[in-house]
């Protein structure tokens, strides 16, 4: 499934920034879609993650209350929309998703990804 990321940019700490991720083909079989970003010098770290079938979210706790993601099922995409950003949230995001369940949070049990898009939140 190839997975392509629009959205990102520059914001104002505080500001609001939209992400999205879309499958360019079917979904068929995929189970879970999730965000994940990345910041220079740091590991890859688990952003938010939704069920394609029932619309469960799930958040790590540094966004929680602040991002929302959120699923199309008719466009094959998901969205990442960020509200009250900060300097910590700049990062590499990307999306990626999987065929099974397991530890959402785990990177390397996803089997597609797209590519990245920066987010930078200046002070």
């Amino acid at each position: 499934v190839q997975l392509v990321v629009s959205g990102g940019g520059l914001v104002q700490a505080g500001g609001p920034l939209g992400l999205s991720c879309a499958a360019a083909e079917r979904t068929f079989g995929i189970a879970y879609m999730a965000w994940f970003r990345q910041a220079p010098g740091q590991a890859r770290e688990f952003v938010a993650a939704v069920s394609w079938r029932s619309g469960s979210t799930w958040y790590a706790d540094s966004v929680k209350g602040r991002f929302t993601i959120s699923r199309d099922n008719a466009k094959n995409t998901i969205y990442l929309q960020m509200n009250n950003l900060t300097p910590e949230d700049t990062a590499v995001y990307s999306c990626a998703a999987r065929t099974n369940g397991g530890t959402l949070s785990q990177s390397n049990e996803y089997r597609y990804w797209g590519q990245g898009t920066q987010v930078t939140v200046s002070s």
